[in-house]
């Protein structure tokens, strides 16, 4: 609703402008005033047309305001302070419009707001190295990207998800070394001669899927978290810090073996790749475990170690040499490599560009930036190749993908995107900018205004939840606002271990709560698990992505303030309202439609907040546009946050179970089930359930 009559302002504004000043403008500032005192809607267009016209700012509002009188949907306008002019609606015909938006919010079908054209969007998210258990760090980007992809799906778009799988990478060959080198005790039944071995590699696994099987909440024997540890040893390995005296000599002949087991890896064919085959693989398993906790799902997993074999790069190669984006290297510090000037970068002719970016090394190797850029041409469809396909995942509702050098004939059509969003953390930038910089030059400009580099700052720990995850926090750290933390040193927070943390402090606090039979009892591991992800899920969104997050357990959890359980909350006091009132939101609208003389209920000091508490209900396409301009997600979870507040200021204002009047009552009642839909819908789009009790 709100949108719609912001359009229609809008337009009619333009007809004025044109009609009285033969003004023709690209854009119309439209705002929304602070304080309903000044409106539903304001515009400050009188101080851009001043110096055009030659007239005081409150002289153009005046004359632009004489002639706005009588638009549908408005009840007035008003000249404010130098020249704002305000815009008050028509509150009974706003509300009416607001109550029959969406009747259903259960009905995903009803759900879908049309936002301009349908688009066929790939989103790329989670993407973790698949070499050790996920981290806190990682769920920042899966709940942005998890929670970006609803909101396009909510705005009609044609959504597919991915994750990019690094099987090929320096991280998978740490583990690999981490196996072939280092001890790996406890194990029955693995001689010493075959630990090191694929096969001694097979029994370690199916030794701990057994130790799993007998006891699953002890996640140590999981095969990720042996990963996570044997990662921070076999670095620490290559640094020689188990030794006295660091030995150069040791550390160079480390490096040295890290490097050789890459290359195999890479090359494919061989021990070293089928061992980093069987760990990725495995470990990517897990990883897609742990996030189905958290409801996030994907449609298909493209691996490193298909694009290299596929020859993906090779065909991206001779793309980018015939339209000139890449250039050898004759001299210099990059002699003998294939370069690609940067963006923005402004070289004076026959000056050497020190600064250009490799994309081939002298020693033929292709960089991490090379292998992208031929990844996203097959995203938008432009590279003339292909993936196999094969069936990976299971989910309830679909099958997840991965790609394969020959995979089943029938599969589903996968690139060939209109617009691409990447959510990669920050310090990624300059590599996102060069992949954009190469359509460019190839002369793909529509595609690389379509490539969104959804960036991210990182996910570190208030010192307060360190401690309580049992670290030892130094005197100095201590002090600090927040403390960083590291898979790589070992040093970090297993998403797993910090979603069981959630929830078995969830339920404590559940359990403090509610009364009630066997029934309630029986229903209490649920909603502990709900109010759990939700709380994890709304702290990671609430925050602007260009913020640093300091988690902390009492923060996130906290059922007061800017939290998912305070919106929760929310919704189980409106259904009570109902559950106690013997109704249901759908009856209580019905008989909301057919009510008479609304406008008594909205007009007055004492039915402020009642319209506040519309207005922002009505807000909601208007918030899922914006979210999707500005790839920002925080908008909804502050949208969310806002109707929650003032939903709870009018549960505490008005007394609707006691309420004597029976039309008063029944708008009352369609007030709390306006707000209860909006609520439960913002939670879904924000990946948060909806629970019955709490």
């Amino acid at each position: 609703m709100y949108q719609e009559l912001q359009k229609r302002f809008e337009q009619h504004l333009r007809g004025v402008l044109a009609a009285k000043y033969d003004l023709q403008l690209d854009s119309i500032p439209l705002e929304i005033p602070p304080d309903l005192k000044f409106g539903e809607l304001a515009t400050p267009i009188a101080f851009e047309l001043a110096r055009k016209l030659r007239k005081a700012p409150r002289i153009i509002a005046q004359e632009i305001v004489a002639a706005l009188a009588g638009l549908e949907g408005f009840a007035g306008f008003e000249v404010a302070g130098a020249g704002y002019i305000n815009a008050r609606l028509e509150r009974a015909e706003a509300v009416r419009s607001t109550a029959g938006s969406i009747s259903h919010p259960s009905d995903k079908s009803k759900d879908v707001v049309r936002v301009g054209h349908p688009v066929h969007s790939l989103v790329e998210h989670t993407s973790i190295n698949p070499n050790k258990a996920a981290h806190i760090g990682h769920l920042r980007n899966a709940i942005l990207g998890d929670t970006f992809v609803r909101l396009l799906r909510a705005a009609g778009q044609k959504v597919d998800v991915q994750n990019y799988i690094d099987n090929t990478g320096v991280q998978v060959a740490d583990v690999v070394v981490g196996f072939l080198h280092l001890e790996q005790s406890g194990v029955p039944g693995v001689s010493a001669e075959e630990q090191h071995t694929l096969a001694g590699i097979k029994k370690l696994m199916a030794y701990l899927a057994k130790e799993v099987d007998k006891n699953p909440s002890n996640r140590e024997n999981q095969f990720d978290y042996y990963c996570w540890y044997l990662y921070a040893r076999v670095n620490n390995w290559y640094l020689a810090l188990d030794v006295i005296e660091q030995d150069q000599a040791l550390v160079a002949k480390c490096k040295q073996i890290r490097l050789d087991v890459l290359h195999q890896i890479e090359a494919g064919n061989n021990e070293f790749a089928e061992i980093a085959e069987l760990v990725s693989t495995a470990v990517l398993q897990r990883h897609l475990d742990t996030m189905l906790r958290l409801d996030i799902e994907y449609d298909f997993l493209p691996r490193e170690s298909e694009i290299l074999h596929l020859k993906f790069w090779e065909a991206a190669f001779e793309k980018l040499k015939q339209k000139g984006v890449l250039y050898y290297e004759n001299e210099g510090k990059n002699k003998g490599c294939w370069v690609m000037t940067r963006p923005g970068a402004e070289i004076a002719e026959g000056d050497l560009n020190e600064d250009a970016k490799v994309i081939v090394r002298s020693n033929g190797t292709v960089t991490y930036v090379g292998k992208d850029i031929a990844y996203h041409l097959w995203k938008f469809g432009l590279l003339g190749k292909d993936f196999g396909y094969k069936p990976f995942f299971t989910y309830p509702k679909h099958e997840c993908w991965i790609s394969a050098e020959q995979g089943v004939e029938a599969h589903p059509q996968f690139g060939g995107a209109q617009a691409i969003y990447n959510v990669i953390d920050a310090r990624q930038s300059d590599p996102q900018a060069n992949v954009i910089q190469a359509l460019r030059g190839m002369g793909y400009t529509d595609q690389a205004n379509r490539y969104t580099h959804f960036s991210y700052e990182m996910v570190a720990l208030t010192p307060r939840c360190a401690v309580e995850l049992g670290y030892e926090v130094s005197e100095e750290d201590l002090k600090r606002p927040y403390i960083e933390v590291s898979g790589r040193k070992g040093f970090g927070v297993k998403a797993d271990d910090l979603i069981d943390k959630l929830i078995a402090a969830t339920r404590a606090e559940v359990d403090a709560r509610q009364t009630g039979g066997a029934e309630a009892e029986a229903a209490r591991p649920r909603i502990a698990e709900q109010i759990a992800i939700g709380a994890l899920r709304y702290f990671m969104l609430k925050f602007t992505r260009n913020s640093v997050i300091a988690f902390d357990f009492k923060d996130a959890l906290s059922f007061e303030g800017e939290t998912g359980p305070y919106i929760q909350y929310a919704v189980v006091r409106a259904r009570n309202i109902f559950r106690k009132a013997g109704t249901t939101p759908e009856a209580e609208l019905a008989a909301f439609a057919e009510l008479a003389g609304i406008h008594a209920y909205l007009e007055g000091d004492a039915a402020e907040d009642i319209w506040a508490l519309w207005l922002r209900a009505a807000r909601r396409t208007l918030v899922l546009e914006q979210c999707i301009a500005t790839s920002e997600p925080a908008h909804l979870a502050k949208h969310a946050f806002q109707l929650a507040q003032e939903f709870n200021n009018f549960y505490h204002k008005h007394h609707i179970l006691t309420e004597e009047d029976p039309a008063r009552k029944t708008f009352l009642l369609a007030t709390a089930a306006v707000a209860l839909r909006e609520l439960v819908l913002a939670l879904s789009w924000l990946g948060i359930e909806s629970p019955e009790a709490m």
